[in-house]
């Protein structure tokens, strides 16, 4: 591991080990008794069994490469779906939360975390940002009942992305080249600011600026579907 993805996965972006994300996600993997699980947007960030790893691009982690907004599986095909920070990526997003939820079995469970206030960061392109009433919104629309919805950072998380790229993007003006140096600085200097996170989150105000949300939510059983697409079923066989 290169000193600057030391940086990224431990410094700047470590927000995925807080204890907020890693209960509620616990919660839902350990709902997994049986069946089959999915991971959309998995990047190569974790893997475990019976949970699939779907992404745009090929990876270590990856067992299926594909388009979140046409997922090549089944109607019902799988008890739990997850999706982190991967649908602010998505051009059509609705389209996505469309798709999880025809993929997703009638009682199913759903965990989706998405980002608030956090800089840009495209991979390889970044289009949306949302608020509690927005993660909340884009989930109910789909027939998802909504069980739990949380922070899954809080203010302090927030700020130090934003300020570290503020001085970021500050030093680049004086010296052009020195962006990533500069960031890489500015996330270690300024990671005390996320200390303050768990404490900042007990404020009834945290939401103006928290980092992200993440929501747990269940299909509804029996609820309408979408044609069951047999080339989709077909497919899967090839993932």
């Amino acid at each position: 591991m290169s000193l600057r993805e030391w940086v990224v996965k431990n410094i700047y972006a470590d927000h995925g080990n807080s204890r907020c994300i890693q209960s509620a996600l616990k919660r839902c993997i350990d709902s997994l008794d049986s069946g089959t699980g999915l991971n959309v947007g998995s990047a190569s960030s974790w893997h475990r069994s019976k949970i699939i790893n779907l992404d745009i691009c090929p990876g270590p982690l990856v067992d299926c490469v594909g388009d979140a907004q046409q997922l090549p599986f089944r109607d019902d095909a799988f008890k739990l779906v997850i999706t982190q920070e991967a649908l602010e990526h998505i051009a059509d997003p609705e389209a996505a939360m469309g798709e999880i939820a025809r993929v997703l079995a009638p009682g199913g469970v759903l965990y989706c975390q998405l980002p608030f206030i956090i800089g840009y960061h495209p991979g390889p392109h970044d289009f949306w940002r949302f608020t509690k009433e927005g993660i909340r919104k884009i989930v109910e629309r789909h027939d998802l009942e909504v069980n739990e919805i949380g922070q899954s950072i809080g203010p302090a998380f927030g700020i130090h992305r934003i300020a570290t790229e503020f001085w970021a993007v500050l030093i680049s003006r004086l010296v052009p080249r020195a962006y990533k140096p500069a960031k890489g600085l500015f996330a270690l200097l300024l990671y005390p600011i996320k200390w303050t996170d768990r404490f900042l989150m007990g404020s009834p105000e945290a939401d103006r600026i928290a980092g992200g949300y993440f929501v747990i939510a269940q299909k509804r059983p029996g609820g309408p579907r979408e044609s069951t697409r047999e080339t989709a079923a077909e497919r899967v066989l090839s993932c």
